[in-house]
């Protein structure tokens, strides 16, 4: 079975992630089968995740422009797809307010707020009634993204947890690559880990879930909440692989 919030109840929830859930209005859900039809089977992931094209160095206060490509590697429709940006900076200094980040969806951009997690990270989820994208075919969402002019000097690594929303849960159903840039200058040589859709640790984010109560107390289950903890997770699950 495909790894989802559980609906054990924890410790309470973070103040942030409080405001997010009862602040936003929960989106329509997306009817019919469609709903599950993306469900994980196995350990592939149903929805195939790229970041490409963006910049290097981000200046303070310049939008720069970047691509998120969905491909859809099932015979259904993708519904209620909500792509979670969460971004890890080496200085570990960068803020919500110093990061704008938009998305087109259809013929209007939508802009994405961010919180900060206790582990220094920031995640913002992209809202609305989410993403559709139909059986074999790729939905590329045009991104873009600046810094304000006081961020500092930085080294940041972009990465999309894609969660699939069915009413008040939710379900992992695509990772993509790191984007890595500077801020102010260009960030030092990596090597790129590239997720592909087989292989990926179901296990160990289903055990990550488990152990985060915050994020699983159904009184709290509001979208932002609902996807901002799902990707803090599965950031942790994978970062320990």
């Amino acid at each position: 079975m495909p790894p989802a919030p559980p609906a054990a109840v924890g410790p309470p929830p973070a103040p942030a992630l409080v405001a997010a859930a009862t602040s936003s209005p929960a989106p329509a859900s997306p009817s019919s089968s469609a709903d599950h039809s993306c469900t994980p089977v196995g350990r592939s992931f149903p929805l195939a995740t790229r970041i490409h094209g963006g910049p290097d160095v981000y200046e303070g206060g310049e939008f720069g422009g970047w691509y998120l490509d969905l491909v859809n590697t099932t015979r259904h429709t993708c519904a209620g797809i909500h792509p979670v940006v969460v971004l890890v900076d080496e200085r570990h200094a960068l803020k919500p307010s110093q990061v704008r980040l938009e998305f087109q969806d259809g013929a209007r951009k939508r802009a994405v707020r961010f919180e900060s997690t206790d582990a220094d990270e920031l995640v913002g989820a992209f809202g609305g009634a989410g993403l559709t994208v139909g059986p074999g075919r790729t939905l590329t969402v045009k991104v873009r993204l600046a810094v304000t002019e006081d961020a500092v000097p930085n080294e940041v690594t972009a990465n999309a947890a894609v969660v699939q929303r069915h009413g008040e849960d939710g379900d992992w159903v695509g990772q993509s690559n790191d984007y890595r840039f500077g801020i102010g200058s260009a960030p030092a040589a990596r090597h790129d880990t590239t997720p592909t859709p087989e292989g990926l640790p179901f296990t160990d984010a289903a055990e990550e879930l488990a152990s985060t109560g915050p994020a699983v107390a159904a009184a709290v289950l509001g979208t932002a909440a609902l996807l901002l903890v799902t990707a803090g997770a599965i950031l942790r699950a994978r970062g320990r692989r």
